[in-house]
């Protein structure tokens, strides 16, 4: 049974998970980044879970960690779901937790990232407007959505 849980005073062999988690869900899924993005995004990733004010996680049964979103300020900062366990409704999970217990209304989603982009759109989010950079200055248009 998986579940949900907030993660608070995380140790640095919970960044470590998520950070796999992190590279699993983005390898596959956002196609449009060369190895040398993913590397150069990683410091980035982990000041992100560092800084949201929610960071919640779900574990399966032998407490590995399958998925995680950070949500700070009515916005999801973050949601990736471990590639093996993609499919199985931990994103759909996530975001009714957040809408319901955390107040959610933002998502931002990389345009390029297609499967993202048709989640959300699936999950009630309408784009409201698009930013040509991402939060780093690179090249890679952002969608900013609103449910």
């Amino acid at each position: 049974m998986n579940r949900i849980e907030t993660l608070n005073n995380s140790t640095d062999k919970d960044m470590e998970e998520l950070l796999r988690v992190w590279e699993s869900s983005v390898r596959p899924t956002h196609l449009f980044l060369k190895e040398n993005d993913i590397e150069s995004l990683k410091p980035f990733v982990m000041e992100g879970i560092k800084f949201v004010e929610n960071l919640v996680i779900i574990r399966n049964e032998q407490h590995t960690i399958q998925a995680f979103m950070g949500v700070h300020d009515k916005k999801i900062e973050m949601l990736f779901i471990r590639d093996s366990d993609r499919g199985k409704g931990l994103g759909k999970q996530l975001i009714n937790y957040a809408i319901s217990k955390l107040n959610v209304e933002f998502v931002d989603v990389n345009e390029q990232n297609e499967q993202g982009v048709g989640f959300y759109k699936h999950m009630g989010f309408k784009v409201f407007k698009r930013s040509e950079l991402d939060e780093q200055g690179n090249p890679f248009p952002i969608l900013h959505m609103k449910v």
